[in-house]
């Protein structure tokens, strides 16, 4: 089951950060304000649910895993394809055949 909420937590990380803060205590403690988890809630959410990931199951310390995650998490919320849909994309330029007008 943690599996397939990792799995999840790749694709819709807001979501699972609601869950998790909703439904469990999974960020008690973690915190001193509550500005930490909403600017992580808002701008990087997979670096949010990483970086709770390490306080719980690696009792905080950064080693080489838990900063080669952290780098893959920033490069999830970071990637400038991340949330873009075709119908995003701009309007070609061309523009199909001009049809000549009598005169």
């Amino acid at each position: 089951m943690p599996v397939l909420l990792v799995l999840f937590a790749l694709f819709a990380p807001r979501l699972v950060v609601a869950v998790l803060w909703f439904f469990t205590t999974w960020f008690r403690g973690m915190f001193d304000t509550l500005l930490w988890p909403i600017l992580g809630f808002i701008f990087l959410p997979a670096t949010l649910l990483w970086y709770s990931a390490v306080q719980h199951w690696f009792g905080g310390q950064w080693t080489l895993w838990p900063i080669v995650g952290l780098v893959v998490a920033l490069m999830i919320d970071l990637s400038p394809a991340r949330g873009r849909t075709r119908s995003e994309e701009p309007p070609s330029r061309w523009r199909g055949p001009r049809r000549r007008v009598p005169a």
